[in-house]
């Protein structure tokens, strides 16, 4: 039953790895999402195409290694981010990762489900009171593969992702043709201005909350090599793609969602199969993650259960109006996310030194507070930084982390004695 249920509270075992196709795909349908492109039109139009490359491939980079060092980790230890939570913030303590984190996907989730209907009912010039019951529609639509879990999810990204990369080069290939070749794309101005440090930062902040909790598919890959591979296709190049597609877009048609690009180009059926394909395989991973979250935080393994319940509460905040909060979201988990990789990384090197042992076999306290003041530190560190805070939150949560462990808790492994 729970080889089934994709082992919410437990190791994945080696029999049920996969290899480094189902890890790809999986992870570029997670990665390939319309805010992310969103995000891109907004910083497309504040930087020349030189400086606009600098940015997406710095913050791309960034984010690809973070999601790669818990992909090592969550390889190693068969856990997911939330499980690994528990070692450094304690049983309890964990339940405030397991909060933010399954907030951020709600978030998400939110986001693209008032998104599908928003847009469906634009291009397909359908009445705005249809967009309420559109939202319930695919609100609840979305999580079907969620609910069934990781097979579901790897037969529906084989699919998608294949498809997309091919509508993505069709409307790259009309745009250079449109803008009249690669010399006009360069001589574009920007109209607007944002600094470096903020550009990066939403850059970071599109995809942290999902390079973050990714390990909820990485922790099934068979080898590292494989953890590593995958997760920086997705978060580098894939993530990167979508960053670039939308400030493309927003370059040459002043529009960053690339289904709107598609319709401007004058392929309408591709729009929307590109629509549905783009949303659908980011929806059912992000409403998993809060699934895993909140297995976690109540120590449930009804996951079926407790993903339909998060898909409602996407679709509630879907409805109220969660497609006009994106940036300010996105500058959210670019400081506040990153904190808690840092302290679960720190302390697998640190403390535990790349040998953690099994849940069952360890004796963990109710709240790890030095582990918790880590976070604390990093996250305030991030918030008040006027340089790049996701980078200053990670290095200060884990200095702090390392210092505070030194200074006040034993470097002893708690072990079960028999």
């Amino acid at each position: 039953m729970q080889g089934d249920n994709d082992f919410p509270l437990s190791e994945v075992p080696d029999s049920k790895r996969k290899g480094m196709l189902s890890m790809a795909v999986i992870l570029l349908g997670f990665t390939f999402f319309t805010a992310t492109m969103w995000a891109g039109g907004n910083i497309g139009a504040a930087f020349p195409i030189s400086e606009l490359l600098f940015v997406i491939v710095s913050g791309n980079l960034i984010l690809g290694l973070y999601a790669a060092a818990l992909a090592v980790i969550a390889h190693k230890t068969g856990l997911n981010t939330v499980l690994l939570g528990r070692y450094c913030f304690g049983e309890y303590g964990s339940k405030l990762s397991d909060f933010v984190l399954g907030f951020t996907q709600i978030g998400w989730y939110a986001w693209g489900v008032a998104t599908v209907a928003i847009v469906l009912t634009t291009l397909l010039k359908i009445n705005e009171s249809w967009q309420t019951p559109l939202m319930i529609l695919f609100g609840f639509g979305f999580c079907i593969t969620a609910s069934i879990g990781y097979r579901a999810m790897d037969i529906l990204s084989k699919v998608s992702v294949p498809l997309m990369l091919i509508f993505i080069a069709i409307s790259f290939y009309q745009g250079l043709i449109d803008v009249g070749g690669i010399s006009n794309l360069f001589s574009i101005e920007p109209t607007t201005s944002m600094t470096i440090s903020s550009a990066i930062t939403v850059v970071i902040g599109t995809f942290i909350s999902g390079a973050t909790q990714a390990t909820n598919w990485s922790r099934f890959s068979k080898t590292g090599k494989i953890a590593i591979v995958a997760t920086l296709i997705a978060f580098f190049f894939g993530n990167g793609l979508m960053v670039f597609i939308g400030a493309y877009g927003a370059l040459i048609y002043k529009h960053a969602d690339i289904v709107d690009v598609l319709v401007a180009q004058g392929f309408m059926l591709v729009a929307v199969l590109m629509l549905f394909a783009n949303l659908w395989t980011t929806q059912d991973n992000t409403i998993y993650n809060f699934a895993a979250a909140g297995c976690n935080l109540f120590r449930s393994e009804k996951r079926r259960m407790i993903t339909v319940v998060g898909a409602g509460i996407g679709t509630i905040l879907a409805i109220f109006g969660m497609y006009n909060y994106l940036i300010p979201f996105l500058i959210l988990l670019g400081t506040f996310i990153p904190p808690i990789g840092a302290v679960i990384m720190t302390n697998f090197l640190f403390v535990y030194r790349s040998n953690l042992p099994k849940l069952s076999d360890v004796v963990l306290p109710r709240y790890n507070y030095t582990g918790l003041s880590a976070y604390a530190i990093g996250s305030l560190a991030a918030y008040f930084s006027p340089w790049m805070p996701p980078i200053i939150g990670m290095v200060c949560a884990s200095i702090s982390y390392m210092v505070l462990r030194t200074v006040f808790s034993s470097t002893e492994i708690p072990v079960k004695t028999n």
